[in-house]
Parts: structure tokens; C-alpha cells; sequence
């Protein structure tokens, strides 16, 4: 786990490593909760794009199986962001085995539960681990460790522009990409024999 203060505000941001996220999505209480970290932690949502994403937003495209958020409430625009396989599955069973119409959210929360959620999540793996680090975990910094674990896995910096709905590439370097992952941060330190 990565931690940086705020600027301007109390608390700090946090950028999860892949395994704190696996954590994360591993101590949802159910499938709606699971997905809603997902749409964050793996698709780089907002929170107020999860709770619009419908089965019939899951598309397989050239690009691959792609998420098509019809327009954010921050922009204003479309974008498509890949989703992963197990993501996608999920979604398309949801609307394939309820009975609403494919058009109907699968998270069915308001933008305070969602952020509720992750609050309680995190309070337990602060307790499950003992690292404090996770006191500081909230619903963005799902969204700011999906755009800094692209950039350490080699993702075009304007490609993740792109899925991530960002206008241009400082907006993104400003306030998302954050010091390199664990991971990166492993695989940069293997380069030097001293370390």
C-alpha cells in the first residue's frame, strides 16, 4: 500500500497494490458488493458511474470485452474502459438470471452505501492486518489505484487517458498516477544488484 497526503484536505490518498486489492474484493459480503469494488478497483469507475452500469453496458468489441459508461456525471462524455473476463461474466449472469430489464443497474446502492461499504471493508482489514494504512481507504482511491496500476504495467499514459475519461494527460499525472506499485516498484529494485 502506497499512502501520500493530501494537499488540501485531511486524510490521505491511497493506491492499493494487486494483492490489497484481491484482499478487498475477497472481503465483500456478496456478489453486488464484489462487483461494485470491481467496477473501481479493475474498470476505474467513479462511484457515480457503478451505480448505473447495466448488463447491456458489457460489450465485446475489436478492442476486447469492453464497459461503455454512457456518460459520467463529472464529464458528461462516453467512454469505454476494458472490464475483466470474470467481471464481465458476472455482469452478464446478473442480467441473465434476474428480472429486470438488461438495462437496470447491478448495483442497486446509493453513492453513500457504496462509500459505507468500503469504509466498513477497509475497518476490517485494518484490524485483519494491522495495517493502518487502510483507516485511509475510500471509494476514489479505487479509481487512483486502477490508473497508477495501468501506468506501472506499461499502459500508454494516454491510453489509460482514454479509458479513464480524462481530458488530458496532466489532469491525470496531477491527481491519479501516484508513486508506482509494489509491484513496479519490486521489478525496477530486481534491476540493481546492491538492493
Amino acid at each position: 500500500m502506497n499512502l501520500e497526503d493530501y494537499n488540501d484536505q485531511e486524510g490521505m490518498k491511497v493506491w492499493l497494490s494487486d494483492d490489497e486489492v484481491e484482499q478487498l474484493l475477497g472481503s465483500a459480503e456478496d456478489t453486488e458488493q464484489r462487483v461494485a469494488l470491481a467496477l473501481g478497483a479493475r474498470c476505474g469507475l467513479r462511484t457515480d458511474e457503478m451505480i448505473r452500469v447495466a448488463p447491456e453496458h458489457v460489450v465485446d468489441t475489436d478492442a476486447g470485452t469492453m464497459l461503455r459508461v454512457w456518460e459520467s456525471a463529472k464529464t458528461g462524455k462516453y467512454r469505454e474502459t476494458p472490464i475483466p473476463t470474470d467481471l464481465a461474466t458476472t455482469i452478464r449472469t446478473i442480467g441473465d438470471v434476474r428480472e429486470k430489464p438488461s438495462d437496470a443497474p447491478v448495483v442497486d446502492v446509493s453513492k453513500r452505501t457504496l462509500r459505507r461499504w468500503v469504509s466498513s471493508l477497509a475497518s476490517d482489514l485494518q484490524e485483519y492486518t494491522g495495517d493502518p494504512g487502510w483507516q485511509y481507504l475510500g471509494m476514489h482511491d479505487l479509481r487512483r489505484t486502477w490508473a497508477t496500476s495501468l501506468r506501472s504495467a506499461d499502459v500508454d499514459a494516454m491510453v489509460v487517458c482514454d479509458w479513464g475519461g480524462w481530458d488530458d494527460l496532466q489532469t491525470f499525472l496531477d491527481h491519479y498516477r501516484g508513486i508506482h506499485s509494489p509491484e513496479a516498484q519490486l521489478r525496477e529494485r530486481d534491476k540493481v544488484d546492491w538492493l
